[in-house]
């Protein structure tokens, strides 16, 4: 991802806006704008259409799992 600093005054009018078509001059969609808002709702809500609750609840009652220190060492050996 590109991450873009705009100026003062086009940044301002985003300020309270959820989302919005971004278009060049001859009208052509360039992408679209959303909140920060309205995209972690987004991440959230397909996030969670990846794994059922029933699957989430199933791994942590799975043993095993490693210990901070030991994912250290073997990504130091690498």
């Amino acid at each position: 991802m590109v991450k873009m600093t705009v100026e003062h005054d086009l940044a301002a009018r985003f300020q309270g806006l959820k989302e919005a078509e971004i278009c060049d001059e001859a009208g052509r969609t360039v992408g679209r704008f959303l909140s920060e808002e309205m995209f972690r709702r987004l991440v959230y809500k397909w996030a969670n259409a990846q794994v059922t609750d029933d699957e989430l609840r199933q791994s942590l009652q799975q043993p095993g799992g490693r210990t901070l220190a030991e994912i250290w060492s073997q990504l130091e050996s690498e």
